[in-house]
Order: C-alpha cells, then structure tokens, then sequence
C-alpha cells in the first residue's frame, strides 16, 4: 500500500490542547465493524454500548515524565532530552531538541551530567551521571512528554491529565492515549453492565511513534517495545471467547500487545519486545472490538486501525468527526469499532 492510502481528512484547529473534564465525558463516535453505520455518542456510554459478558482489556503502563530540561556545558545554551531506552549501566538512548555532537557535557542540575556518546542519524546515545536513580531523577525534574502536536509547554496539571487510572508499570514516554478517557465512575458502572476489566502492560516508546517515511507502507520497520502479557490474562480471554463474549482493546497498543501474544495463531503468555507492524489485510487472532483515539494521518497507529475498521470506511469516519467538530488526538475524543 502507498503512504498516500493514508492521508485522511485532517483539520489542525481540530487538536485538543487540554482534556474535557470529566474525562469520561469526551464525545465517542462508534462505528459498526459489521456495517460501518457511525452513531454518536459519550465516552460515558460505553457500557450499555457493550455487552454483557465482553472483556476490555487496557494497558497498564505509566508515563515518565522524562523530558528533561538542560544546558550544554560548552556553551551554556539550552537542550532538551527525552530519556527513551534504558540500555543498562546509565547509558541511554534519547531524543534531542539542541545541537549537540559526540563529546558533549550536558548539565542536567549542579550535580547530575549526560555525557554524548554517539549522535548520528541512526539516534543519539548519552551516558547518565547521577547520584539518583534515574526514575527519581525524572520525577524531580522532569516534564511529561506531551506530543509536539501540543502547541504549549507542559505543565503541572499534564502530571495527572497524561496518565490513565489503570497507570502502574512505569516505563511509557506517551500514554496509551485511549485510556486517558476512563475515570473511577465509568469503571464502577462496568460490573453492572457485567463487562470485565483485564491489563496488560506495553510500554509506548519511539516504535508507536517513529514516522513512516517510505513510499510503499510494506517498507516500514517499528522499533521494538516492551510487552507483557500474563498467563491470567490469557485465561480471561479464553474464558470470554468460549462463553460468546468479545475482547475490547482500549488503544492501539493494546491490539499490538494482545495480537504479538498470539502472533502464531494461538494467544499464549508473552513477556518481551515486539514490533508488530499492524496495516490492512491483518488477519487478527484475539480483538474483536477497538476503542481508540482519532490519529495523525500517516501513522502506524491509522494503519493499525484502518486493519479494524477498513480503509475506506475510517476515512468516512474521519471526515464524520471533522464535518462534526470531534477533539483529535492525545487529549481529544475516542472512536468505538464495535
């Protein structure tokens, strides 16, 4: 398929730069999987919309605030590092906004230092100096890393707004946006409707995000992203097919997790990396249903959804929830393929 498959109806003045509070009160364009009919909805209605006897399934990841604010030492101009990958010994793969080169001595606080110690087209490496781990590091002086879609600087409240209440496993540098969407109340609503809840854990890093920039989709290369996904539930998941119910997916990332776990046709505990590229013609093994939030054109994560819905009727959608005025993005409203 050609990248240009991929450019969908698309208005900037569109893009959410705070949430709606309640967050479960977003608006929520559902889509027939069988039919493609489109009905508009709430976030807040997704139960009744569901039913009895589905599972949702949601990543439980939780987001660093790992953009970190520094100087170089050379010069005393100011840079900016996203701590991506942990490769062990306080070396760290990241992302840049500055010139550096290989060398360079960055100050991230009086006593804390990165040192440069490859930086090429390939990525940039850096050798951490801190007396803190680099968790706590983060959390001291650290931001979210807000995508750069969101024209504003972070803030305070972005601690809270860009994580999800399932939040747990510390490693993401973005959330898995669909679950930004669920509050305290829409999960207590949930046994009623007799819908489960079950987690697994995808760390978001460069490979949901990394662009595709060749012309033939098929070309395109993820980076890896940690996966796990426990024996118990794989057991939830079994147990809901084989009494007639369908697996939700909150997010792409959660397609991704679930679909690795089974990628050989039969769903089976996984713990590792993954990257799944999920494009048109995908043969899924385990999702029955998606919910997820209204992506950047080119992306992986719409390819990945165009393989739930179907090219032309997501394209429909999209223009659906432009002609009607939907939130995109990070902090915008959802999409139900149900």
């Amino acid at each position: 398929m050609q990248l240009t498959d991929f450019d969908f109806p698309f208005d900037p003045s569109l893009v959410a730069v705070r949430p709606v509070e309640p967050r479960d009160h977003a608006r929520l364009l559902v889509m027939n999987r069988s039919t493609g009919g489109l009905e508009h909805h709430y976030v807040c209605d997704l139960p009744r919309l569901l039913r009895a006897g589905d599972l949702l399934v949601v990543n439980d990841t939780k987001v660093l605030p790992a953009r970190v604010p520094a100087k170089k030492r050379r010069t005393g101009g100011p840079v900016e590092l996203l701590f991506v990958k942990d490769r062990g010994c306080g070396v760290w793969d990241v992302l840049v906004k500055g010139r550096l080169r290989p060398g360079d001595i960055i100050d991230i606080t009086h006593e804390t230092q990165a040192t440069v110690l490859e930086r090429s087209a390939a990525g940039t490496t850096v050798k951490l100096d801190s007396r803190l781990p680099a968790v706590e590091l983060f959390r001291t002086v650290g931001l979210m890393p807000l995508p750069p879609y969101i024209k504003r600087a972070p803030t305070k409240d972005d601690r809270e707004w860009y994580q999800t209440v399932f939040a747990a496993a510390e490693g993401a540098i973005a959330a898995p946006t669909a679950g930004l969407h669920f509050t305290p109340q829409l999960l207590e609503t949930l046994p009623q409707h007799q819908i489960s809840l079950g987690r697994l854990t995808l760390h978001v890093g460069v490979g949901t995000f990394k662009p595709v920039t060749v012309d033939h989709i098929e070309e395109h290369r993820m980076a890896g992203e940690y996966v796990e996904v426990k024996g118990e539930l794989v057991e939830t998941i079994q147990r809901t097919k084989a009494a007639g119910g369908r697996v939700v997916a909150v997010g792409t990332t959660v397609v991704r997790a679930l679909e690795t776990a089974a990628i050989d046709g039969t769903l089976k505990p996984f713990r590792g990396e993954t990257s799944l590229f999920i494009t048109p013609g995908f043969r899924f093994h385990v999702i029955d249903a998606l919910l997820t939030n209204f992506h950047l054109p080119r992306t992986t994560l719409l390819m990945l959804v165009s393989a739930v819905a179907g090219l032309e009727r997501l394209r429909h959608a999209y223009e659906e929830a432009v002609s009607t005025r939907y939130r995109f993005y990070s902090y915008g409203d959802a999409m139900a393929i149900l």
